[in-house]
């Protein structure tokens, strides 16, 4: 028997293209990937190997599978893409990712610095072999880039090919669009969204109440990236108004509670 609640929003079921849950882990063991698939699988839209974790991680032809025969794109963080940048081997890059059947991409520029119109050489390079995925800030909490410059910088990103611009926040959620207290920069996400189409934007949002914000601003269908694997169940509940957080949002009356 199914739960049956009237006044709930339309949640876009896999596969999707808006409200998109991106997954970080960070070092699970095939085991326990094995049993977040089992209980997550029809809420993860793409998971992400952490930063660098991928060249540590024992298995990890193993463990892609695991994830691959739920449907569930796998793909390595950013970092991966920058140390092999930094070290001029894009092209064994390229071929690390087809040796593992990894068909998404990210292209980030969050811990060096590279010219913007390469950075959008490589990403449209690296549309040849896959889905891009493109990340605009920077990891450096001191490197602070003004509203006017995220949108350009995402326009251009776009037009390179990325399909999706990651607004960057790092693991803990308190860099780029973030304060270093973890609270939102609400006056770039709002300039921010007067010129990106929302659903053409991963919101990098690990914190509870990040999650919660773009929920309120955007609706449950917003795109929302680095959640952590144990979070992906009880983020799906808030995005449809069943847990405590958000259990407001979609109800007619809200002066019953």
């Amino acid at each position: 028997m199914k739960f049956n609640l009237t006044q709930m929003p339309e949640r876009y079921v896999r596969p999707r293209t808006n409200g998109i849950t991106m997954v970080m882990d960070k070092g699970l063991s095939i085991d326990e990937a094995t049993s977040f698939m089992s209980v997550s699988h029809p809420h993860v839209d793409v998971l992400k190997l952490g930063f660098g974790t991928a060249v540590v991680t024992p298995n990890l032809e193993k463990k892609i599978e695991v994830y691959r025969s739920y449907d569930v794109p796998v793909y390595f963080g950013g970092t991966l893409f920058e140390a092999y940048l930094v070290r001029n081997q894009v092209d064994d890059y390229i071929a690390i990712c087809k040796h593992f059947g990894i068909d998404y991409m990210e292209v980030s520029d969050g811990s060096i610095s590279i010219p913007h119109a390469e950075k959008c050489g490589y990403i449209e390079k690296l549309t040849k072999h896959g889905t891009v995925l493109s990340e605009v800030g920077s990891k450096d909490a001191t490197h602070i880039i003004p509203p006017y410059k995220w949108i350009e910088l995402m326009k251009a990103e776009l037009e390179a090919g990325s399909s999706y611009v990651i607004a960057e926040a790092r693991e803990a959620g308190n860099v780029g669009i973030y304060r270093g207290t973890g609270e939102v920069r609400e006056g770039l996400v709002q300039e921010i969204l007067t010129q990106i189409p929302s659903e053409k934007i991963i919101w990098e949002a690990p914190q509870k109440a990040q999650q919660l914000y773009f929920l309120e601003l955007i609706g449950c269908n917003v795109n929302l990236g680095n959640i952590p694997p144990n979070e992906v169940i009880a983020l799906e509940a808030m995005r449809i108004g069943l847990r405590g957080d958000s259990f407001g949002l979609y109800l007619d009356n809200k002066t019953a509670f």
